[in-house]
């Protein structure tokens, strides 16, 4: 849960700063599709009588501001952002790579399997553009 609200928070904050006004849709979409994936864990948490995550991380947070930094040093810079953006890419990555390991088997797994497939495609287009921008250089 709470990696998708970063991510969202991420998302949303980039697509602020990037020109490309394409690039800036691709994050809005994206952003909007964690915050969903966030509700749809924070339902089964709830459903299971716990208390879901509501927040953000601290870390998370960091990671914005540093974009932010990035983004006016850069002056709004195409390539910089994207490699952030792909860089906390990495991280949702990862941790539904280590949720699917500890939930094998379950019936939590299939939905993080669903979510982990888009998550996935996410990251391949942002690292997908990062690359290209950085071929233009």
């Amino acid at each position: 849960i709470q990696v998708n609200i970063d991510s969202s928070r991420g998302f949303s904050e980039a697509a602020e700063q990037i020109k490309d006004p394409g690039i800036a849709d691709l994050f809005r979409t994206l952003g909007t599709e964690r915050s969903a994936f966030a509700a749809e864990l924070q339902t089964y948490v709830a459903f299971n009588y716990e208390e879901p995550q509501e927040d953000g991380s601290a870390a998370a947070a960091l990671h914005r501001l540093w974009i932010d930094i990035r983004g006016m040093i850069s002056g709004g810079d195409n390539y910089a952002i994207l490699a952030e953006a792909e860089r906390g890419e990495d991280q949702i990555k990862e941790a539904y790579e280590k949720a699917l390991m500890e939930t094998a088997g379950s019936a939590m797994n299939d939905l993080l399997q669903q979510q982990y497939a888009q998550v996935k495609a996410g990251h391949d287009q942002v690292r997908d553009l990062r690359d290209a921008y950085k071929a233009r250089k």
